[in-house]
């Protein structure tokens, strides 16, 4: 295939690879909706392939209800309920898990198509493969994840609900990689340097990561509804009770104070952190999409710090919560796409910077 038939090739890889990414944000967005509603529990069996198809008559309703009815959620919390507020819930579970199956589908079969045509070059085949079998693991690790609330204390683990969010952003993290590398990989080449900033950049997005992480222990734990005062955590900026458990480290995963205390520290860290990547990187003259790039990150900087605060204090609404949410993806999705930018020795990310970069 000659250079150019490979850079078209290379183009509508990449523009499948994005619509992937996209549906791995919904995936991500419709997760927080379920946890925020109460949903995850509803469908008590894993049927990766007979799940796809959903009660289609009452008799089948009241099978799948009653199924529900002898585990603990519905016999501690949820006694009483009826059928009809039942279906509220498997829904948006429902829902959840058939958003996965539609992905390992639109993933799998362009997947297929490129390769029988030959349009994949043989350095991508490898990478796009293992992205499918990591999307079929994380299925797993979502049963994995219910599982642990199918017991006498019907909330899932925070430890395999932020391991099944963290692994749905790495995922998505891999997906846009990939694709931005395919279609930016013909960009004219940009002076050499710049290393430190790039550096700083992965920081940053590393330090999103781990944010995000920090938010999923903050769900699993529902610390949000602990302290609903900004910015100090009741009457102090530093509460009393912090890392009182023994050992004290296991204070960060399990206590509901040292675990809000820990996000809001880590958001007023990250905070300062990108203000100063971004002043650093546009007086170094970084151009193109780098440069629009580390503008979009100070805007959904500003729009994420507002989101958390409005949230914080108005007692964890779902419609904000699940913006909250959508921000943490939009603000990482921005780190990532200048970390990518300043990675491309082809693009004119870098117009001239200092030798002290």
């Amino acid at each position: 295939m000659s250079p150019m038939s490979q850079l078209r090739c290379d183009r509508q890889i990449a523009r499948w690879l994005f619509f992937c990414a996209a549906l791995v944000v919904a995936m991500i967005l419709l997760g927080g909706v379920t946890r925020l509603t109460h949903s995850g529990l509803s469908i008590v069996e894993w049927k990766p392939l007979l799940g796809a198809i959903p009660p289609l008559n009452e008799a089948q309703w009241h099978e799948v209800f009653v199924k529900y009815q002898a585990y603990p959620e519905y016999q501690l919390v949820n006694a009483g309920m009826s059928l009809g507020e039942f279906k509220a819930i498997f829904m948006f579970e429902y829902l959840h898990r058939l958003l996965g199956r539609l992905i390992g589908l639109a993933f799998l079969l362009p997947l297929v198509f490129f390769y029988v045509k030959g349009r994949i070059a043989p350095r991508l085949t490898p990478k796009l493969v293992m992205l499918f079998v990591l999307g079929g693991l994380q299925g797993v690790l979502g049963w994995y994840m219910v599982k642990s609330g199918l017991v006498d204390n019907p909330r899932v683990s925070q430890y395999r609900l932020t391991a099944h969010l963290g692994a749905a952003v790495l995922i998505y993290a891999s997906i846009m990689w990939v694709a931005l590398g395919l279609r930016f990989a013909d960009a004219p080449r940009a002076v050499p340097a710049g290393d430190g900033l790039r550096r700083f950049a992965y920081l940053i997005t590393g330090l999103l990561f781990i944010m995000i992480l920090s938010g999923g222990l903050v769900a699993g734990t529902r610390a949000g509804l602990g302290y609903n005062t900004f910015p100090l955590m009741g009457t102090s900026f530093i509460p009393q009770g912090l890392y009182a458990m023994q050992p004290p480290w296991l204070a960060a995963f399990e206590d509901t104070t040292t675990i809000q205390f820990n996000h809001r520290l880590l958001a007023y860290v990250l905070s300062a952190l990108i203000v100063s990547f971004a002043v650093t990187a546009l007086r170094s003259g970084i151009a193109g999409r780098a440069r629009a790039g580390v503008y979009a990150l100070l805007a959904m900087l500003l729009l994420q710090v507002g989101l958390g605060i409005s949230t914080l204090l108005l007692l964890v609404p779902l419609p904000l919560a699940s913006a909250h949410q959508a921000g943490a993806i939009g603000l990482f999705t921005c780190a990532l796409l200048v970390s990518q930018a300043l990675t491309m020795r082809g693009d004119r990310a870098v117009a001239a910077l200092p030798a002290a970069a």
